[in-house]
This record gives structure tokens, sequence and C-alpha cells, in this order.
């Protein structure tokens, strides 16, 4: 596997003296075509970490690389061009008075010539399946539907990375459903790698790795179904369990026999329908 981003020994202190460090030596890495989620409660480092990552923010110590590159002042610019971000509220993406400029803003700054600039923003809007809002006002679309035009911004601008910073927490179910999916659709299509910055259990389900900060370091590393496997401690760590976790956990209460290892919720589903086939 290739690696795509590495930080060794990050550390950050806003400049409030009294306040602990944002994040104290955390090192990682992600390979090319990874979905990595990061975990943890609010205040645990997640979002400090994904803007060090693009420039955004520079560590007080330790070192970043994106696509081999060490991200400095050199850099910078060659590495942002690397990695697009999708933010907590779409509403403060949104600089163009349709969603096909909104789409297109990106592409202007770097001089993509109109021609290109049409076909890519008509391909990035099909893959996220907004292509028929092309002149719809963003003011008018649903929570879900902005943040997929947030995306296809991203994919228009073909990036290697992609860095979804809590993108789902202010959607309904269903909002967030339909962006995670697009999501993953749009990673395997255009081989993207994806970091996932998360409070949300079922949104790091989605992910081929997790990782847990709490209070600004990395705690725990794994799959999700190693970390899920975690059942109460994951609360310890501040987290919420997963909905098949709690849902497991009420059925051992009620004296049933469950699986010990994680299922996901179409898991849950197919054991659940086992069971009562048996009965």
């Amino acid at each position: 596997m290739t690696e795509i981003i590495r930080l060794d020994n990050i550390t950050y202190k806003y400049d409030d003296e009294d306040q602990r460090p944002a994040l104290q030596d955390v090192s990682f890495s992600i390979n090319k075509g990874e979905w990595v989620a990061i975990i943890g409660p609010n205040g645990s480092g997640k979002s400090t970490l994904a803007k060090t990552i693009n420039g955004l923010i520079d560590p007080d110590s330790g070192e970043v690389k994106v696509g081999g590159l060490m991200l400095n002042e050199k850099n910078v610019w060659s590495i942002r061009e690397m990695v697009g971000m999708v933010f907590q509220n779409p509403d403060n993406q949104f600089v163009g008075s349709t969603v096909q400029d909104d789409v297109a803003f990106g592409l202007e700054n770097l001089g993509i010539p109109r021609d290109e600039m049409i076909d890519r923003v008509r391909n990035a809007l099909d893959k996220v399946n907004m292509l028929e809002f092309a002149e719809r006002e963003p003011a008018r679309l649903s929570g879900g539907q902005k943040q997929r035009v947030a995306i296809a911004g991203i994919v228009a601008l073909r990036p290697a990375i992609m860095i979804l910073d809590e993108a789902t927490s202010m959607l309904d179910p269903q909002g967030r459903e339909e962006v995670l999916r697009t999501v993953k659709e749009v990673k395997e299509e255009e081989h993207l790698s994806v970091l996932s910055i998360t409070h949300d259990i079922d949104e790091a389900a989605a992910a081929t790795r997790i990782l847990v900060m709490k209070d600004g370091k990395m705690i725990q590393e794994g799959s999700p179904e190693t970390i899920f496997s975690y059942g109460e401690q994951l609360v310890e760590m501040g987290l919420d369990l997963p909905f098949p976790e709690r849902l497991k956990a009420s059925l051992k209460k009620q004296g049933l026999s469950v699986p010990d290892d994680y299922l996901t919720e179409e898991g849950m589903v197919d054991w659940l329908w086992t069971s009562i086939s048996r009965m």
C-alpha cells in the first residue's frame, strides 16, 4: 500500500496558556485508497488535527507529509491541491448564486479553461446525483443536498484526498445516509483517500479503520469491528455505542444469548432473522 498521509509526533497548543495542548504527540499514517475515521468526544482534538493536514494550522512540533511532500511554506499550496475539505456547515462554503456556479468557483480560481470547467462541473454534479439542481439556488436545497453540492465542488477539483470535518453532524438521519452513500460512491469512482472527522459512531462504521482520540491524544486504533467490540469501554472513552451494540446489550439484559463479535446493522438484521427462523 502506498502511504499518502503521515503525521509524526504532532503537538499543538492554542494561545490560551491555561489550556492543555489541543494535540499531544499524535502520530498515524493513511494509505492511498483508505477510508479512515477519527472519532472522539467534543474537544478531543479531531478538527484541530484535520487542519494540520492541509496547513490551516502549523503544529508547534512534529512533521506532516502529504503525497510524499513535507508540509512547509514551500509545499503548502501543492498539498492543498491534493486535499479537499467538506466542513460541518455547507452554508459557510457557498459562494455562487447557483449550484453550478458554486461548483465552478474553485476551478475558476485555478484558471481552468471554460470548456473543461463546464465538463468538470457537469461530471461532478452527476456523480453526486445533483445535476438536475444545477440552476437551483443553494439556499433552497436540503441539508443533505447542500453537502452533496459541497462534495461535488471537491470532486471537480480532482484531489487525491477528501477530508470530512464533522460533515454530517448537522444532518438528519436521511441526509446523513445519503451523504455517506455519496462519499462511498465517489471514493470508489475517483479512487480517493477519505479521512472522516466525526463523533458519530454510525458514520465511523463506514470506514475501513478507526482512530480514537481523547484529550488531544490518540488512544486506540483498529478496524470498526475491533473498536466497537470494546462495548462499554467506548462509553468510558466519552463515546456512544453503535446501535447494534446497544441492541445486543438490551437483549443480554433480557437473558438472550447474542454474538460476542461486532455486528453491523445489516449483520444484526441477518442474525435476528436467523434466530427468529429457528424458533
